[in-house]
């Protein structure tokens, strides 16, 4: 089995972590899987010792001094998902400002990321701001001909364990991820124009709704969108593309023996970075504390979120950057109960990092007893990516429940909430590797249902116990700690 030290689990504290020398070929695999996931022993892989790194970064076999990580396509989108979501932001500031639209002017602003096009767009400012700078101005400092909509599951259909214009769960008349998409730009669209034009709807309370992304039935577009595309791309490419091992030349089974032409990686190398550039860990994840990768608290030169580790005086945005789960993973770990902790991050970057190291070890094609090595930490990095997005959900469900309950009831609060809830719940079914049966997601997804029960319906307490039965429904699938979960009133949890 092997013999290695895992990095400590981090809870508030930062950690100095050092190379980790796997001695492989030394005996059957074993578990140590806890609530966090964490898996404390390995297996055979094939007599040779992988030194497994403290950051993301290995050398290319090809070519010397360079390197052999590439994931930029992968930054790019996580970079348009968190770019349309502020793009929404930019619309609500527009109409504050007096702006009005008419029919069709806001869906072709969100499809300009989910569409996104190089030759129109890509010498374009990409919008996001760091302190110090990006490294990357452009779009196309990023990367080049890439977009949302050709990767959303059901579009990129080569190896996807479902037929997502017929199996896809969670919300009542959705042809397909893709075509939810435009169904919820064009609604957002349709409420610009309202909200601009004079018409803004009433909240509960009778007060004016004050962001246009918000319905009246209390659907928060911005959450559910990113929260979604989060799922439907980011977590299926990973899930259901590169580090699944269904189809021969396609994800875990690319070939490793030669370098991809033109390049300084192999195929299986470029596919195990893409899966963790979906991911979105910086290279240098596990010096972060989980305040810092939560950016709540911590030093300064982390606590942003991203990290200038080259000291470039640049942040770099594919590798010095925390984006989307692997920043759900630190902040679920900085919540969870001190008698029940958690270490989905540490978990996932380790698993990403030995994998990483194991294809690197083979320096050709893999053996039956490396590939075996390679399947679980695979497993082991999907279950600890699926984890924190179940927790999330959870933390969700509290956070929607704790709003019903409030004595100052906050309809923005209450939507912004119950939004994120369903988008982190739609995303647990993109994984053929899932840990909650198609079964009891569908049944959580039909308590969740497709808006928030508000104030003054009479429904509210029936609807808080089926939020609990959701949220039971998670609990059981991946063996949280009832410490995690919450009370009935959504308190004492994530």
């Amino acid at each position: 089995m092997y013999t290695y030290r895992l990095p400590m689990a981090r809870h508030g504290a930062w950690i100095i972590t050092t190379a980790l020398v796997l001695a492989v070929g030394c005996g059957d695999s074993g578990s140590g899987e806890t609530d966090s996931g964490t898996d404390t022993e390995g297996t055979d892989s094939g007599g040779s010792d992988v030194v497994v790194p403290e950051t993301y970064e290995f050398n290319s076999r090809f070519e010397d001094g360079s390197s052999s990580v590439s994931y930029s396509g992968q930054a790019f989108r996580q970079v348009l998902i968190s770019s349309l979501k502020g793009e929404m932001a930019a619309i609500q500031d527009e109409i504050d400002m007096g702006a009005v639209f008419t029919s069709g002017e806001v869906a072709a602003r969100l499809n300009f990321y989910y569409q996104f096009d190089s030759a129109s767009g890509g010498t374009l400012n990409h919008g996001i701001s760091t302190t110090p700078a990006p490294l990357q101005t452009t779009w196309d400092d990023i990367s080049t001909d890439k977009d949302l909509q050709g990767k959303i599951a059901g579009n990129d259909e080569a190896g996807q364990h479902k037929d997502w214009t017929k199996e896809m769960v969670g919300w009542d008349g959705a042809g397909s991820p893709d075509a939810l998409i435009q169904q919820w730009f064009n609604e957002v669209d349709a409420l610009a124009v309202e909200f601009s034009n004079g018409n803004i709807p009433l909240d509960p309370d009778g007060g004016q709704i004050t962001k246009y992304y918000i319905s009246p039935e209390g659907l928060d577009y911005t959450q559910l969108i990113q929260k979604f595309l989060l799922g439907a791309i980011n977590y299926s490419q990973g899930a259901d593309d590169y580090l699944d091992n269904d189809l021969e030349g396609k994800g875990l089974m690319s070939d490793n023996t030669e370098a991809v032409e033109g390049k300084g990686y192999t195929a299986l190398e470029h596919a195990w970075d893409e899966g963790f550039g979906y991911w979105g860990g910086a290279i240098n994840y596990l010096e972060y504390s989980d305040d810092e990768i939560a950016t709540a608290d911590g030093r300064p030169e982390y606590s942003p979120g991203y990290n200038d580790y080259n000291g470039d005086g640049a942040i770099d945005l594919i590798s010095e950057i925390n984006y989307s789960a692997s920043v759900n993973a630190g902040k679920r770990d900085r919540g969870s109960a001190d008698s029940a902790p958690t270490d989905f991050s540490t978990t996932t970057m380790t698993a990403f990092l030995t994998g990483r190291a194991i294809i690197a070890a083979a320096d050709g094609a893999l053996s039956d007893e490396q590939m075996a090595d390679l399947v679980e930490q695979r497993d082991i990095a999907l279950d600890g990516w699926e984890r924190a997005l179940a927790a999330t959900a959870v933390h969700y469900v509290n956070d929607t429940i704790k709003d019903m309950n409030a004595s100052d009831y906050n309809f923005a609060d209450h939507a912004k909430h119950w939004g994120e809830l369903k988008g982190f719940l739609l995303a647990l079914q993109f994984s053929p590797h899932s840990q909650v049966s198609d079964a009891d997601l569908a049944t959580a997804h039909s308590l969740v249902g497709t808006a928030p029960v508000l104030p003054g319906t009479g429904a509210e307490a029936d609807y808080i116990n089926d939020l609990i039965a959701a949220r039971d429904i998670l609990g059981s699938s991946y063996g949280f700690d009832a410490a995690n979960l919450g009370d009935a009133n959504g308190e004492n949890g994530w």
